[in-house]
């Protein structure tokens, strides 16, 4: 009894220990992590063009935020943190897309549908 249940315990163990995924690491000189200059201007100008904008100007302004508080708080952004909100900024939508709510709209009409003909209730449409 003891030399079966210590193979299961090793079969178990075995199967645990394979299961593991093989990873591979390695240093990254930080010379590769730095964001050249020009890289950095281009994100700076394009973050600023967006505040300047009517609307986002305004909403800064009614949140009591003046231009020169934006200013130096953009100025106390890292290199990396303004790459990251510059790139965020070419797949922000103004508007909103829309079509999930026309999705989520449709699905929730298609539900009720299907669980008033489950119940036997009939949908009749003039």
């Amino acid at each position: 009894m003891l030399k079966k249940s210590i193979v299961w315990y090793l079969v178990f163990a075995m199967f645990v220990i394979a299961m593991v995924p093989h990873v591979e690491a390695g240093f990254i000189p930080s010379n590769a992590m730095n964001i050249d200059e020009t890289r950095k201007v281009s994100d700076l100008d394009k973050i600023q063009k967006f505040l300047e904008t009517k609307l986002v100007s305004q909403r800064l302004e009614d949140l009591g935020f003046s231009s020169l508080e934006v200013k130096e708080r953009l100025s106390l952004l890292s290199d990396h943190q303004l790459h990251n909100y510059a790139q965020q900024l070419d797949t922000l939508k103004v508007g909103g897309d829309g079509l999930e709510a026309v999705i989520g709209v449709l699905i929730i009409i298609i539900l009720v549908i299907v669980i008033l003909h489950l119940t036997g209730h009939k949908v009749i449409v003039q």
